[in-house]
């Protein structure tokens, strides 16, 4: 690996050529990743971060201070901007939370989309500590309350107060900041402290907030002088504080949005407010250019000191004209536990980018707002929309999300309305020209509409190919089958892949034990002559390998020490036996050309995806015609031969 200083001289050179910064020269050089600066000075890291996700008990006096007051004192001793403080940072999560949806659903949807490019878990680990200026300017609020006497007696509303503050904030804050901004690109402070912000060219929302803790320092100075300076003279109001803090919330998360959403309209209207407000394209110049619009909000001083980017109208106007985006293949899934919707895309980062079933302790509290958009997904969704978009070369995926639950799919009143919004998403799909569409989880399910069949019957000239996935989730579930097994057992199952898994082996030769009469009795009407043999009906002999798609804890309790369980279905084994092993449910590991992953599959591992999913992308870069619906599978070998061509790759050898 070069040195860093050698890579930073570089990134000097390149950035005067107007090439992108940091995070795009080290990609280049094939360096570490960036998780901090990349030459870490003094006060880099936060004094918590040694403390995880427990960072938040240093607001815990404050909460328990509160406690104490209001049970001895009661409500009536609390005065306004007291009452305030903790409201207003859960206030600021929340908005930030919005900004983070609204702009993810927009990338999803690729429209008005500025920088084409991709967001990786890199990233999103980078950013996870979005939260930590929020504790500073609680242990700040908290601290000035002590401090000073007059915000005790701060009343609710100041309107000169106000006007102070914005006057602050055009002249001293915006000047002091488009300094101290272009000194942070001076080579010596940008290694140490700039470069961790830098890391993110596609900027997310969040971006704005992930600085080194010396650089939130000095931004907390600055931003005091428009809130502070109002109380000291006497005039400062409980609104005027929480307003303005409210604004840079506001501009911070709508500048690092990577769309466009400021409509021309605002700036006809009044010409001057060019030089007032930034607009998202504006600042998205800063991270791919780098030596330009340095500006905090307002762009008067980049016009005045002659560091405007001269693209920032040009890239203004073609954000705008940027419009929904034609899929080659979408992926129709749906949500599963209520807890799911945080794992969307468009939900919380930090839980997205990690296995669903990897709980995080604060899940308890989130519970509630879980359950009402449940409700208001069942009242008021009435289509499919889009939660993802991924890239693989010129191949492009977008995943579409059914606002339906695991527990609905299972309601027989329900499946009418199920079906409908299904059906609904096909012919959406169908009508914009998507070439594939794979049904993912329940979608498929054969009580519902025998994996898609319903509608190719019902629709007969679909230019959209259905794909369930049952012929490479079969060549999943048979690769991962150990080499030399003679023998397997299978659950009760009357799965598509189940059925073809039996199959194949029983004509491969390996025996096929099986427990429940009703079903060995269908599976053997289906097997050639010659190979029913293979197909054992017992209860007593019991091997080592066990398939199947629900395998039930008194199935389970059956097995053998040292057994593996080889689930066929999407949805992973509970797993209730520590000496035995569990493999995946059908996946398997994507490969590096795909792009802009940073979230996991439900349940599955980083960059691993479902057989399902994967079937549908191999139909399309493929070029097949036919569906693979109902009883109609894909043959095993060809699908599995055409995954690895395309650098998919297998999570366990059989």
């Amino acid at each position: 690996m070069r040195g860093e200083l050698e890579v930073l001289a570089k990134l000097e050179e390149l950035a005067q050529g107007g090439l992108e910064g940091a995070a795009y020269l080290r990609k280049k050089e094939g360096l570490l990743p960036i998780t901090m600066a990349t030459r870490p000075g003094p006060l880099t890291k936060w004094p918590w971060q040694w403390m995880g996700n427990f960072k938040y008990l240093f607001l815990a006096p404050a909460v328990l201070h509160t406690v104490h007051r209001v049970t001895t004192k009661g409500w009536g001793d609390l005065d306004p901007a007291y009452v305030t403080m903790l409201p207003a940072l859960l206030l600021r999560m929340i908005h930030n939370q919005i900004w983070i949806s609204l702009s993810r659903y927009q990338m999803a949807r690729r429209k008005n989309v500025i920088v084409d490019r991709s967001i990786e878990f890199e990233q999103v680990d980078r950013e996870r500590s979005w939260d930590d200026q929020i504790i500073f300017n609680g242990l700040e609020f908290y601290l000035a309350y002590a401090m000073i006497p007059n915000v005790r007696l701060l009343p609710v509303w100041r309107t000169d107060g106000a006007i102070i503050t914005v006057f602050l904030h055009m002249g001293p804050v915006e000047f002091l900041y488009y300094w101290f901004h272009r000194a942070l690109h001076h080579h010596f402070l940008y290694s140490r402290y700039h470069s961790h912000h830098h890391a993110s060219i596609v900027t997310e929302p969040i971006t704005s907030v992930i600085h080194p803790f010396a650089e939130n320092v000095v931004y907390f100075m600055l931003f005091s002088i428009p809130t502070l300076t109002p109380i000291f003279m006497g005039c400062g109001s409980v609104l005027g504080v929480v307003l303005y803090i409210a604004y840079i919330d506001f501009m911070n998360n709508m500048g690092h949005c990577n769309f466009e959403l400021v409509p021309k309209w605002i700036f006809k209207a009044f010409p001057p407010l060019k030089y007032l407000m930034y607009t998202p394209s504006f600042h998205s110049l800063h991270h791919t250019q780098f030596r330009t619009n340095y500006s905090l909000f307002m762009p008067f001083y980049d016009y005045m000191y002659n560091t405007m980017d001269k693209s920032s109208d040009d890239l203004y106007e073609k954000s705008l004209k940027v419009t929904d985006e034609t899929p080659d293949l979408v992926h129709l899934t749906h949500m599963t536990t209520l807890q799911s919707t945080y794992h969307l895309r468009i939900g919380i980062a930090s839980i997205a980018s990690k296995p669903s079933d990897n709980p995080v302790w604060y899940s308890w509290m989130i519970w509630p707002v879980a359950w009402l958009s449940m409700v208001l997904a069942w009242v008021y969704g009435s289509s499919a929309f889009v939660i993802e978009r991924l890239q693989m070369k010129k191949f492009k995926m977008q995943t579409w999300t059914i606002p339906r639950y695991n527990f609905q799919y299972g309601m027989n009143w329900g499946r009418d309305s199920i079906n409908s919004l299904i059906e609904k998403a096909i012919l959406d799909a169908d009508e914009r020209g998507v070439k594939v569409l794979s049904l993912g989880l329940l979608n498929q399910a054969k009580a519902l509409n025998r994996s898609g069949e319903l509608f190719i019957t019902k629709y007969p000239k679909l230019r959209v190919r259905l794909v369930d996935g049952s012929g490479l989730a079969t060549a999943v579930v048979l690769k991962s089958i150990p080499l030399g097994t003679k023998k397997v057992f299978l659950s009760g199952s009357t799965s598509k892949v189940a059925h073809a898994t039996a199959i194949t082996l029983c004509e491969k030769g390996v025996q096929v034990i099986m427990n429940q009469k009703k079903e060995y009795d269908m599976l053997k009407s289906r097997l050639p002559e010659g190979r029913t043999v293979y197909l054992k009906f017992s209860n007593k002999d019991i091997p080592q390998i066990w398939i199947g798609d629900n395998i039930d804890d008194k199935q389970q309790q059956r097995a053998p020490i040292g057994a593996t369980f080889i689930p066929t279905s999407q949805f992973p084994l509970k797993k209730i036996r520590k000496d035995c092993t569990y493999l995946s449910t059908p996946a398997m590991k994507i490969p590096q050309t795909m792009e802009n992953v940073h979230t996991c599959e439900n349940w599955l591992p980083r960059r691993v995806m479902s057989a399902w999913r994967i079937a549908g992308i191999l139909h399309a870069l493929e070029g097949w015609e036919t569906h693979e619906c109902g009883d109609d599978m894909m043959d095993i070998e060809k699908t599995w031969t055409a995954a690895i061509k395309h650098g998919f790759v297998p999570l366990t050898k059989g």
